[in-house]
């Protein structure tokens, strides 16, 4: 193989997690996330590299506000777009790795300029979501300013085919695998449904980089990414998803391959990995040989974090004997972090590297966290100050002025109860779930481990918890509650003949097996929320969001109601609603033939309930049965028709004919007694057989009653039964 030179050398940038977007409304801190982004496309630029790589969660969220998307072009259009030709050579085919409209890599399109390309992955936070299974990168790719790869359009059969590229003599195989459930990952890699591809030719002469978006530690057993699922051949894995900055590579001897951790360039969470100093990495590949420059990234907010224990502090600890305390001991706290103030001033001028301008740089705020454990020796106590409270005498002094400091005491686990009796985890699980940390499922699945839920699928509720409360879907619990009870009684509706005692098993065994559905990732959320047109006046960024979220935006229509009890009601036509259906049928028939042959005399208000009991037949279109075979295979076993016999709505569905004629015949002799007049006389006569029959007074209140076009008719069903 030749001497490798300068011209062999491919070098790219590389950095994840910007997460632009990250807490944009905040008067102080709304900018930091795209400020930092766009230090790191004109690093990119300064550097002169060759290309881009980004390892996922480029937008803090799948829907960017305008303001993002913004930026974030601008950034790219910026730095990106020049007359620098592209030295990269594409080698495999494009269109495998970026489908869609325009199936090539950006720099080959012959209508933009494009000198340095960016390649990237989608993590947890862009992820496609909606109409279309989109992302936020695909509009990004359409425009061609970045080159979105490594989809994963199936999670339970997952192909990872490399973007080969070449730069003089040495050969770069790209590999991408866009983020995916951590659970249903490990699954996949399990089962072996995870398949990786190779160049066809010349295997030993690529240098195989990938990158991936999952967690890199055990947070559960399976909430996670083992390094040794990976496949030997690569060369070297940049991580993303994890926010801690080490970018240094780390060797792994078992797999014998070096794996990059840049972390992210922007503080969303207080926690100490967040603390450390945000870095990117310039990587350049000779042959199969690498090495890295790591550059400090400087406009990133300074933050610093610190933990005491009061009762190990011997200032504090003198405190503790002394009663009324909160005053001293609010001054101690309040020099603590003063100090902190201090120390972010002077690492943040530090990472300038221009002592001679120091006086006229502009520190930003800090973000300073002091946790406190509290927790005082026998006999002593400490009477701490409310956190907001404390944390607000420092406004103009940090950017965070609610959340200063944390107190927290250690106790001893003790099973607790909540409001209503249900249990909770024991408090050594609560103080490990730290909400800055953990992810909503297991948040929920620890709680509900202490509960039974009858009805809804506890992994298929933890999901919709997460979809509300990192997908910022809105209307995502109100879907899964009304699709969960829909479904339950569309089972309980499908059993035949179950007994009062046997409903509870049948709903345990139900909800089992969509919890096993959902475990296997067989089910899937199908059912989309249907939304009112978006008004014309509407600002998605002056009105408080997207159109879509609002609680008005979402259909709950008396229509979309009754095409769901329609839906439900039609389930179990083949058991004993078919049974119900044709003896309500039969007696319908007689019933109609009944009151077409005979006349008695009735009242005013009787003859009334007749006129209405018919009319109403007529406008279900009952149907006559008229053969005594189709009667027959109606009635498949005897059994009560209380219930059944009452509605004849069911009846539309069968095949037998419809005779209208005889139902009409009467209401048409009695059509105008059907009407009142509040004009009339009080007292009215039948006239149903043509002979004078006693005066009966009618009251205003039967008139009212009678009148009501609303009212259900129950003399249909006694009547019935009075006949048969």
């Amino acid at each position: 193989m030749p001497t490798l030179t300068a011209a062999d050398t491919i070098r790219i940038l590389v950095a994840t997690d910007s997460h632009v977007g990250y807490n944009e409304r905040d008067p102080i801190r709304g900018d930091d996330s795209w400020k930092s982004f766009h230090e790191v496309m004109c690093v990119a630029k300064e550097q002169d590299v060759d290309m881009v790589l980004l390892a996922g969660d480029l937008f803090h969220e799948n829907k960017p506000s305008r303001k993002s998307m913004y930026q974030v072009m601008r950034s790219l259009r910026m730095n990106c777009y020049g007359e620098k030709p592209c030295e990269l050579e594409m080698l495999s085919d494009a269109s495998e790795s970026f489908p869609g409209a325009f199936g090539h890599v950006n720099y080959e399109d012959p209508d933009i300029n494009v000198a340095i390309p960016v390649f990237s992955i989608h993590g947890n936070h862009d992820d496609p979501s909606g109409e279309g299974h989109l992302a936020a990168l695909d509009l990004l790719q359409v425009s061609g300013l970045v080159n979105y790869y490594g989809r994963t359009p199936e999670s339970d059969n997952i192909l990872v085919k490399p973007i080969l590229l070449q730069k003089g003599h040495t050969k770069l195989a790209l590999y991408g695998m866009s983020n995916v459930r951590d659970e249903r990952l490990f699954r996949t890699f399990r089962d072996g449904k995870v398949k990786f591809f190779q160049p066809g030719t010349q295997k030993q002469d690529w240098f195989n980089l990938m990158s991936v978006h999952q967690n890199h530690h055990a947070y559960t057993e399976t909430g996670y990414l083992p390094e040794n699922f990976l496949p030997e051949f690569l060369d070297l894995v940049v991580w993303g998803h994890e926010h801690e900055c080490l970018i240094d590579p780390r060797y792994n001897p078992e797999m014998n391959f070096h794996v990059m951790q840049p972390g992210s360039s922007v503080a969303t969470s207080l926690m100490p990995g967040e603390a450390v100093p945000k870095h990117v990495a310039v990587l350049s590949i000779t042959g199969r040989d690498f090495k890295v420059e790591t550059i400090r990234l400087k406009t990133v907010r300074p933050f610093v974090m610190k933990e005491i224990v009061l009762h190990e502090d011997k200032t504090a600890k003198v405190l503790a004997k002394k009663e009324n305390n909160r005053t001293k001991l609010t001054q101690f706290l309040m020099g603590v972090v003063d100090d902190l103030i201090e120390q972010a001033k002077a690492e943040w001028l530090e990472a300038q590297n221009e002592p001679e301008q120091d006086e006229d740089l502009e520190v930003p705020l800090p973000l300073i966290r002091l946790r406190v454990e509290y927790s005082a020796p026998d006999g002593g106590s400490f009477d701490c100050e409310n956190p907001q409270r404390f944390s607000n005498r420092f406004v103009g002094k940090v950017a965070n002025v609610n959340d200063v400091i944390q107190f927290y005491r250690k106790k001893a686990g003790t099973s607790r109860k909540a409001n209503g009796g249900a249990s909770l985890p024991e408090e050594s699980i609560l103080a490990q779930l730290s909400l800055d940390s953990v992810k909503i499922e297991k948040l929920v699945r620890e709680f509900l481990t202490a509960q039974s839920l009858t009805i809804l699928p506890q992994n298929s509720f933890g999901d919709a918890v997460s979809q509300y409360v990192d997908k910022d879907d809105k209307h995502a619990m109100e879907m899964f509650v009304n699709e969960s009870l829909s479904n339950q009684i569309k089972n309980l509706m499908d059993v035949d003949q179950v007994e009062e005692d046997d409903l509870q098993n049948a709903m345990d065994k139900y909800k089992s097996k969509l919890e096993e559905l959902f475990a296997a990732g067989h089910l899937r959320k199908t059912k989309k929320a249907r939304v009112k047109p978006r008004p014309d006046d509407w600002d998605s960024d002056i009105d408080g969001g997207h159109w879509e979220d609002q609680p008005g935006a979402l259909i709950r229509s008396d229509d979309e109601a009754a095409g769901e009890d329609d839906e439900v009601a039609s389930l179990p036509s083949t058991t004993s609603a078919a049974r119900g259906r044709g003896k309500a049928a039969a007696a319908t028939s007689r019933t109609t033939a009944a009151a077409k042959k005979t006349k008695p005399a009735t009242t005013g208000r009787s003859k009334r309930k007749v006129v209405e009991e018919e009319s109403e037949e007529e406008d279900n279109d009952v149907v006559m049965v008229d053969s005594d075979e189709e009667e027959s295979s109606l009635f498949v076993k005897p059994g009560p028709a209380a219930r059944g016999g009452r509605k004849t709505a069911p009846a539309k569905k069968s095949a037998s004919p419809v005779k209208r004629t005889p139902a009409r015949a009467p209401a048409t002799a009695s059509a105008k007694q059907s009407r009142l007049n509040f004009s009339q006389p009080a007292t009215q006569r039948s006239q149903a057989n043509g002979k004078g029959s006693k005066a009966q007074e009618v009251s205003g209140d039967e008139i009212s009653d009678d009148d009501d076009a609303f009212e259900p008719p129950p003399p249909t069903a006694r009547s019935t039964r009075s006949r048969r």
